[in-house]
């Protein structure tokens, strides 16, 4: 796992507590040419705000963080 990989699952570490108070989380999956690839698991799968935590949350959280990353994308869809 490269250093990038390393501070993905970091920032990750942090938000989960978030997710999984309502009975959520969120997967690393892989990170390539800039972009997160995660998966949600639990009451995220279905949640009517995936979108927004995903945009709003998980990839603010993560570029301001790693200037590497551009985007954060959701494999469920």
């Amino acid at each position: 796992m490269n250093s990038i990989e390393e501070r993905i699952l970091t920032v990750l570490e942090k938000l989960k507590p978030y997710l999984q108070s309502d009975g959520g989380d969120v997967e690393f999956v892989k990170y390539e040419d800039g972009i997160v690839y995660v998966r949600f698991v639990g009451a995220c799968q279905n949640c009517p705000m995936l979108d927004q935590t995903l945009k709003e949350g998980i990839e603010v959280a993560l570029i301001e963080e790693i200037p590497e990353v551009i985007s954060v994308l959701n494999i469920n869809n």
